[in-house]
C-alpha cells in the first residue's frame, strides 16, 4: 500500500506541515537570535500567506 495514497496522509498533510511551521517558528522566535528571527518571521508568515492566498481567491461557480 502507497502511503500518499492514504486518505488519512491527503486530509492531514498540509494542516501537519503548517502547524510544524508554527511551532518551529515560535521556538526559534523565543530561543535563537539572527538567522532565527528570520526563521521565524517566515515561518509564521506561511500559515497568514496561505490563509490570505485561499481567503482573497474568488469563489468557485456553484453546480446548477
Amino acid at each position: 500500500m502507497n502511503p500518499s495514497s492514504s486518505p488519512l496522509l491527503r486530509t492531514w498533510a498540509w494542516p501537519l506541515l503548517l502547524a510544524l511551521s508554527t511551532a518551529s517558528g515560535l521556538i526559534s522566535a523565543l530561543v535563537s537570535d539572527g538567522w532565527g528571527d528570520a526563521w521565524s518571521w517566515l515561518a509564521l508568515g506561511l500559515p497568514l500567506a496561505v490563509m490570505a492566498w485561499f481567503g482573497l481567491r474568488s469563489p468557485s461557480r456553484k453546480a446548477r
